[in-house]
């Protein structure tokens, strides 16, 4: 299990008007001795706490879904297919969190390097999402990436099988 985790955000702004899509990036630190890598499993549930960036009280505590299912959606939705949805108060879109696969990962790097996007959270989440390895020992990772409208993770609440050692 890691050590250490952290939530890095990297801003990137998105044509519609009022939506700010932000890439954040959950980054891990372990000691691996004995160990040849750590991955994030991308079929097993993730747990995060989020809040609404706009206010300080609306917040979901320990929000689970499974990265490898979106949610279902009606035929006239615009919003692309996403793994999780809330409606903050008094808000009449959906705030949407998007766990990205590695093509679309390198698409929203791209795209935030082109627009000089700014990182948040104290550094750790400018490469892209990858296993950690024996040479990561000691060092934050980035395991996964996940584009976020109008929410935002601030923590990783582990659930005890989301990891595969090696």
């Amino acid at each position: 299990t890691p050590s250490s985790l952290l939530l890095a955000a990297i801003d990137t702004i998105d044509n519609t008007p009022n939506k700010t899509m932000v890439l954040f990036v959950l980054c891990i630190k372990a000691e691996l001795d004995g160990v040849e890598s750590l991955s994030l499993l991308n079929y097993s549930n993730l747990c995060f706490s989020v809040r609404n960036p706009l206010s300080d009280y609306e917040t979901r505590e320990k929000i689970v879904f499974n990265p490898s299912e979106t949610l279902e959606q009606d035929d006239g939705d615009r919003e692309p297919p996403h793994h999780f949805a809330v409606r903050w108060e008094g808000q009449k879109k959906f705030s949407t969190l998007i766990v990205l696969d590695e093509e679309g990962a390198k698409s929203a790097f791209k795209k935030m390097k082109k627009k000089g996007g700014k990182k948040k959270g104290g550094g750790g989440g400018a490469d892209l999402p990858r296993d950690m390895t024996a040479d990561d020992s000691g060092e934050y990772v980035p395991v996964l990436a996940m584009e976020c409208r109008g929410v935002e993770p601030y923590a990783f609440h582990p659930l005890g099988d989301e990891f595969k050692v090696i």
